[in-house]
């Protein structure tokens, strides 16, 4: 059996026109081929379909939509599944969630990582593929989009709940892939964090995991006999203004063979570049990118030091987010050095008990979630 998982997929600027007139051979027809080849097949669909009356979310960050049309063109294209555990599907609130998964039901596609409430949004996909059983699980760290008691939304990212649900799965299926939507956008490694993680899900039981979220892709390990693959990419996503040459353009499908479970094939490509279409790349592209990433996955050491570096960089960022009140004029004056900071050295202690210990954490995680029902 071979199994093919796609990253993600937002049919906006460029694109939206050729999805809204049909012009699906524009934007798939280069890699149709390959989705079709395959026993069966995944993508990540990152946009409700929207109607005029939905209103969007209040969230940080874009509002994603897309149209009815948009399940159209992953038809033509040939995939068989939608993820829908992602940090957008809930952006225009419970109907658009609900109408996504009905329509993608309606032509035909399976869907997984997504519900109302937390425990239909976490059911596991079973699919009998040839004479064999799949198992499916789908997740994505905690945003904006998770499901709650009576809300339709994403299944979270939770381990100790993803346990269970690999247990379950490998009772009841031959094998058992977990697709996590998360990381650190625009960066091309794992944190130390989602390497244990997805780590535990193959000790747990899991034969492959797959990430996608970071608008770029990263390297992937062999863990135990089974794949991890720490990120793919944008599958067909346009960038305003447009990108040309970037990491943004750049990623890879998985195919994984059942009958070869310790390795993966890629199908490398461009996107959304100066055309607005997925332009398959010869299958060596990028390979020593990727044996350069690989090289830091598979060496602890390095992957902190890199990951140190990185975090780093993002210091002034998260300072900025720190400042208590948040206004371009005072941030002008700060930057100028005209006006001191406004964090001083208790607060940021008070902050940091609050956000490293686990029950204060539990504490705010349930402010926040009740200021915004």
């Amino acid at each position: 059996m071979k199994i093919l998982i796609a990253g993600d997929y937002v049919p906006r600027n460029r694109l939206l026109p050729l999805v809204e007139s049909g012009r699906f051979e524009k934007l798939f027809g280069e890699i149709r081929d390959f989705v079709k080849k395959a026993d069966y097949s995944l993508l990540n669909f990152e946009s409700p379909i929207v109607e005029q009356n939905d209103r969007p979310i209040s969230k940080c960050g874009p509002n994603l939509q897309c149209t009815a049309k948009a399940v159209d063109a992953i038809k033509y294209a040939g995939f068989r599944c939608a993820t829908l555990a992602n940090n957008h599907i809930r952006d225009f609130g419970d109907l658009a969630v609900s109408r996504t998964i009905r329509l993608l039901e309606n032509q035909g596609i399976d869907s997984v990582g997504a519900g109302k409430g937390l425990d239909d949004a976490a059911k596991i996909l079973f699919k009998g593929v040839g004479r064999e059983k799949l198992a499916i699980i789908n997740c994505c760290e905690n945003e904006f989009s998770i499901a709650s008691q009576n809300h339709y939304g994403a299944n979270p990212l939770n381990p100790i709940k993803q346990y269970y649900a690999i247990k379950e799965a490998k009772e009841k299926a031959d094998y058992v892939i977990i697709v996590v939507h998360g990381g650190h956008e625009h960066y091309q490694l794992p944190s130390p964090r989602m390497q244990d993680t997805y780590r535990f899900f193959i000790d747990s039981g899991a034969d492959l995991v797959v990430n996608h979220h970071q608008h770029c892709y990263s390297g992937y390990e062999i863990y135990q006999g089974k794949p991890i693959v720490y990120g793919i990419g944008n599958f067909c996503m346009d960038k305003d203004p447009v990108r040309i040459g970037q990491i943004w353009n750049y990623g890879y499908m998985v195919v994984w063979d059942t009958n070869k479970q310790d390795t993966i094939h890629i199908v490398p490509y461009d996107q959304c570049g100066e055309n607005p279409t997925v332009h398959v790349l010869e299958p060596d592209a990028f390979k020593e990118k990727l044996n350069e990433l690989n090289t830091i996955i598979a060496n602890r050491d390095l992957l902190d030091k890199e990951t140190e570096k990185f975090y780093a960089s993002e210091r002034l960022k998260i300072h900025n987010v720190l400042e208590p009140i948040q206004n371009r004029i005072i941030a002008g004056f700060q930057r100028r050095h005209l006006l001191p900071s406004l964090v001083i050295k208790k607060w940021t202690l008070k902050l940091q008990d609050y956000f490293l210990c686990e029950s204060h954490r539990d504490k705010m995680e349930f402010y926040f979630k009740d200021k915004n029902k």
